[in-house]
């Protein structure tokens, strides 16, 4: 018993010990565990100091992280059930701006990382390659550039880095990467090369989207068990080989559109019995479309658009009973449209746009297809009266008929359309007046009657179209006043919208060239990303306006906020519409361009177009008069006002000098105007073309006051010969003409390269150079985005927009002045990072404008607040350069616009007559002959004709003066011609 007590004893000794060890030993791993926990949260705090150092005026969820609380309550932070370890970061659209933070390699068992939507830029860190545990990473939608390198993420699943601008080739991290990665989106930088051998060791891939790059060579082909692929707009080249659909395809969705494939398309596709959507748009393929195809049952999307294919349309593509979306645009199918495709009658959008169709549209039975929505037939050569079937298809949606050549007048019938959401008839030769039955339709968003030979009246019915927020009446022959009634246009599109909202909107194609003729381009706010539009970006955009989201920022009525709202434009320019316009104009709030220039409205411009967040408006040529409304100062948003060629009196009002964010302004030729221009503010950036014709005016000193002067231009003398010569010199300067045109058309490409379909006619503003910049703005998941998000000022390596000088200026206030000089003021201001700086705003432009700039600029860098001096115009793309301290802060680039001075491209480019009157105006004050060309202009070894090329400028950009009074007619354009030719003495002509 002893024993055994002894043995109990001990054991009872032993057992409690055992407990106590396994106490401490669980007290040992707490510890540890808090910890990494406390380094995880110390890291999380770092990451909130960096942040908020580079972001001191917009601030995300992050700001409230707190040292009290536990991070796994934080916004934005997720952490593991368990062991209680930061897994996730999710700061998603929170005004991210700056370089990414160099030290979430610290956070050893993240797994999610989103930084997606802000507007960060740089290369990204080496830190994220080390990143070990990372299995999501998302960096799209951000500014990020340099080349890609993140060959340490073995484990990564998702990778997506759409919408940024990094460069250069992707076989350093493919397939470093490769093993676990399941989804992969690369779309939309500046990645270049070849993608050969990238993905072979990637077995899980399932999604990959390189579209928008500059990758090239061929495609790749090992395909494997990839459900969607999309490579398009690219430099791919070559055929697809039958290899490419070989095994077990998986392939749900592939685009190889806008690239250079050629040859004819393998009918083993039909191998790929997944297929929903095909996308071959854009490339070089010729031959049949595979007839194999109508194997694949479940095929939904079908666009062969931009091809060589031949006219012969498979009947076996009839098997396919799911087929809703066909496109066969720009494919040379001949006159006639092909009567196989009146037999599809489960399609719900037709695209034949670009076909020189000119028969058929009746015959072929595509206006009794019973589902049919969508129906392009514009860019063709259709005429006749608007066939009557079409307006018993009370499935339509979107009609579009544009360019062609149908004449007579628009039936009463259109108004049983009642489902019609776009009607576009523009570019015909429709007469008549425009039906009032068009009010019956209240879903319609867009209509486009442009470029007609319409008469008669608006009809007041257009009035109960509450939905109408895009109109387009230009160039025609309408005639009357503009009721009362016609404010209710868009009064209510909200219902609309959200039935938009509620169904599946089809993707498509063809919405680049739509959005082209049907949104207005050339003016602000969407100048400087015009010809940023491509294939997927246009879907999303489209989107965006059928489901009424808005796509730039405008402000509310009478105050400066803005905000993303819809809104729309009403364009009556070119036509004989007179009267007053009405005062009820101010209920059109969801309207923020109004285009009523070359009409007869006379009377006063009522005072309530001040309810309106315009960032339009254009009165110019009428007959207005009274006083310019005070009222007008308060539609903060304003970007474009032009109250030209009219007959308003009374005091100028400098209420106008409020509007902070005008960049073009023209008061010209309204005589009877009075009282004085500041010399401070948003007037005085104005030049003397923005006052012509108002001699009564008072202008600043720096501004040329003689406005009402008009330029002497010489005469050459006429004197009558022989009718022989006059005809030999006459075919001999149209002969040259014809050379002119072409030289400046190539040279105008060489410097603006235009989108392929030319929308100009359907522009809200006439406009003599028509601007397509390659921008950087392009950080945001739509390339129309807005100034908060364009990126103009660069300064150490953080960028800032207009915007934010705006805020740290206080719109340029009064309060905020530190000096003054000849050629601007300079404000003090606080930029976004908390820096504090001086802004010079330049309000006198030209060479000595820009010396005297120069000069001050050495002064004001030395007695600057914090050794920062920058000059920033009211064009958001305007911008200097400052010398501080041996450093040179970029603060974007300067648009040349010396000559001009008006609103330039983004990007520093300017057009040739702008380029032209910049070269002649600068040669004259340096002294020059007015004539000289650069040498880089006219190339090495053609300096011979510099001269020449020089004067046929000088004669262009004379041709292109601001003012009508100032160009030369055609008889003084035929003396410059031939001065030039060299004819001297008694050469004559007859005109």
């Amino acid at each position: 018993m002893v024993e055994e007590e002894s043995d109990f004893g001990h054991y009872g000794y032993i057992i409690p010990l055992s407990f106590m060890l396994l106490i401490l030993f669980s007290g040992t791993i707490t510890k540890a565990d808090a910890d990494i926990l406390g380094k995880d949260r110390e890291i999380l705090l770092s990451l909130k100091s960096f942040l908020e150092a580079h972001n001191k005026m917009h601030r995300g969820k992050y700001s409230e992280w707190n040292r009290s609380s536990d991070p796994c309550t934080w916004d934005g932070i997720s952490c593991d059930s368990n062991s209680s370890r930061v897994t996730g970061i999710d700061l998603s659209s929170s005004s991210l701006d700056g370089e990414i933070f160099g030290n979430f390699s610290g956070l050893t068992e993240l797994s999610v990382l989103d930084l997606s939507s802000n507007t960060l830029y740089g290369q990204i860190p080496d830190d994220l390659g080390r990143c070990k545990t990372l299995k999501y990473l998302n960096l799209s939608h951000n500014n990020l550039g340099g080349q890609l390198n993140l060959t340490g993420l073995s484990n990564l699943e998702v990778l997506d880095l759409s919408l940024n601008k990094i460069r250069g080739g992707i076989g350093f991290t493919f397939p470093a990467i490769c093993s676990s990665l399941r989804v992969l989106n690369i779309s939309t930088n500046n990645f270049t090369g070849s993608i050969d051998g990238c993905f072979e060791g990637c077995p899980n891939l399932e999604y990959v989207d390189l579209s928008a790059n500059n990758f090239s060579g061929h495609v790749w082909s090992g395909l494997g068990g990839v459900k969607e692929f999309n490579v398009g707009e690219n430099k791919f080249s070559g055929s697809i080989l039958p290899e490419f659909f070989e095994g077990d395809c998986r392939l749900q969705s592939l685009d190889l559109s806008d690239n250079g494939f050629y040859g004819e398309f393998p009918d083993e596709i039909s191998n790929c019995k997944n297929l929903t959507h095909l996308v071959l748009a854009g490339n070089r393929f010729s031959g049949m479309i595979p007839s194999s195809l109508g194997s694949v049952s479940g095929l939904q999307v079908l666009i062969l658009g931009g091809n060589n294919f031949t006219r012969e349309i498979p009947p076996s593509l009839l098997n396919c009973k799911k087929l809703v979306f066909l496109d066969l645009s720009k494919n040379n199918l001949g006159n006639e449209i092909p009567a196989i495709l009146g037999s599809f009658s489960q399609l719900e959008v037709l695209v034949l746009h670009g076909n020189s169709f000119d028969n058929g549209l009746s015959s072929s039975g595509i206006l009794r297809l019973p589902n049919l929505s969508r129906l392009d037939l514009s860019y063709n050569s259709f005429s006749g009266p608007l066939p009557a079937e079409i307006f018993r298809m009370q499935t339509m949606q979107y009609l579009n008929f544009a360019y062609n050549q149908f004449n007579g007048s628009i039936p009463y019938e259109i108004g049983n359309l009642t489902q019609l959401q776009a009607l576009d008839l523009s570019f015909n030769r429709l007469s008549g007046s425009i039906p009032p039955t068009l009010g019956n339709l209240t879903s319609l968003l867009w209509l486009m009657l442009a470029n007609n030979s319409l008469t008669g009246e608006i009809p007041p019915e257009l009035g109960n179209c509450n939905s109408l927020l895009w109109l387009n009446l230009a160039n025609n022959n309408l005639y009357g006043q503009f009721s009362p009634e016609l404010a209710k246009i868009g009064s209510n599109p909200m219902p609309t919208f959200l039935s938009n909202r509620q169904g599946t909107l089809v993707p498509g194609s063809g919405e680049c060239l739509a959005m082209k003729r049907w949104i207005p381009a050339n003016y602000p706010p969407f100048s400087f990303a015009y010809n940023l539009l491509t294939r997927k970006s246009c879907r999303t955009i489209w989107d965006r306006l059928l489901k009424g989201y808005g796509l730039f920022p405008i402000c509310s009525p009478g105050t400066s906020v803005q905000t993303f709202q819809i809104s729309g434009y009403l364009q009556l320019t070119g036509n004989r519409f007179s009267g007053k316009i009405p005062s009820q104009i101010g209920m059109m709030k969801n309207f923020s361009m109004l285009h009523f220039g070359h009409n007869n409205f006379d009377g006063e411009l009522p005072s309530t177009i001040e309810n309106l967040p315009l960032v339009f408006l254009n009165v110019s040529q009428n007959n207005f008069s009274g006083l310019i409304p005070t009222q007008l100062g308060n539609i903060h948003c304003l970007l474009d006002l032009d109250l030209s060629l009219n007959n308003f009196s009374g005091v100028f009002p400098t209420s106008l000098n409020d509007l902070h964010l005008l960049s073009k302004f023209n008061v010209s030729y309204n005589p009877l105007i009075s009282g004085v221009i500041p010399s401070t503010g948003q007037l005085a950036t104005f030049e003397q073309n923005s006052f012509l014709g108002d001699p009564h005016l008072n202008l600043p000193s720096f501004i040329n006051d003689s406005t009402s002067s008009i330029p002497d231009i010489p005469r050459s003398p006429i004197i009558k010969r022989t009718t022989k010569l006059a005809t030999f010199l006459v075919v001999i300067i149209l002969v040259l003409i014809i050379l002119i045109c072409g030289a400046l058309s190539l040279l105008s490409y060489s410097f603006v390269k235009g989108p392929t379909d030319n929308p100009s006619g359907y522009l809200l503003k006439d406009s003599k150079c028509q601007h397509h910049s390659t921008s950087s703005s392009s950080n945001s998941s739509s390339p129309w985005v807005s100034d908060a998000i364009i990126k103009v000022i660069r300064l150490d390596k953080t960028a800032f927009t207009h915007s934010d000088i705006l805020k740290a200026t206080g719109n340029f206030s009064e309060d905020r002045v530190i000096g003054r000089g000849g050629f601007g003021t300079v404000y003090k201001g606080v930029l976004p990072d908390g820096r504090q700086v001086a802004v010079k705003k330049l309000q006198r432009k030209g060479v000595e404008g820009e010396r005297e700039f120069r000069a001050e600029m050495e002064v004001l860098s030395q007695d600057a607040v914090a050794g920062t001096v920058g000059y920033v115009a009211p064009e958001y793309s305007q911008t200097w350069h400052a010398t501080t301290k041996g450093d040179v802060y970029s603060f974007g680039v300067l648009a040349m616009e010396l000559a001009t001075a008006r609103r330039a491209v983004d990007g520093g480019e300017e057009c040739l007559v702008e380029w032209a009157r910049r070269v002649v105006g600068e040669n004259q004050q340096l002294g020059l002959d007015q004539y000289v060309v650069p040498g880089l202009m006219v190339g090495p070894g053609l300096n011979e004709g510099a001269k020449e090329m020089g004067e046929l400028l000088s004669v262009g950009f004379r041709c292109t003066a601001e003012a009508p009074q100032a160009r030369p007619n055609m008889k003084e354009v035929l003396s410059m011609l031939v001065k030039i030719l060299g004819y001297e003495g008694d050469t004559c002509y007859d005109v």
